[in-house]
C-alpha cells in the first residue's frame, strides 16, 4: 500500500507541475489572458509542496519523480494536446517507470 500512495502523490504532483507550467504557456505563447499566470504559480506551489510530503530523502524523489513526470507529459500530449504518442514515447515512458520503481521501491538496508 505505501507504494500505490507514492505513486499517487507522484501523479498528483506531475499534474500540479504540468498545469503550473501549461498556464503560462497558454498566455505567452497562445495569447491568452495574463490571469492564467495566478492559477499557474498556484500550482507551483502545489507541486513544490506535494514533493515535500514524500517520507525518503529529497533527492531519492526527485529522481525517482522525473520517472513519472515523464509519463504523465506523454499523457498530457495526448489528452490535451490531441497528440497520440508513438511507439517510443510509450517505450521510453514505460522505460520512466521503471527507473522510478527501481528507485523508490528497491530494498535497502539503510
Amino acid at each position: 500500500m505505501p507504494e500505490l500512495k507514492a505513486v499517487g502523490l507522484f501523479i498528483i504532483t506531475a499534474l500540479a507541475e504540468i498545469v503550473g507550467c501549461y498556464l503560462p504557456y497558454l498566455w505567452l505563447r497562445e495569447g491568452k489572458t495574463i490571469w492564467l499566470l495566478v492559477p499557474g504559480a498556484l500550482s507551483l506551489v502545489a507541486f513544490v509542496w506535494l514533493l515535500s510530503l514524500h517520507p525518503t530523502a529529497a533527492g531519492r524523489v526527485y529522481a525517482a519523480y522525473g520517472g513519472v513526470y515523464i509519463f504523465m507529459a506523454i499523457l498530457w500530449l495526448w489528452a490535451v494536446n490531441g497528440i497520440r504518442p508513438t511507439t517510443w514515447d510509450l517505450v521510453g515512458s514505460s522505460v520512466a517507470l521503471l527507473g522510478m520503481a527501481i528507485i523508490m521501491f528497491a530494498p535497502r538496508t539503510a
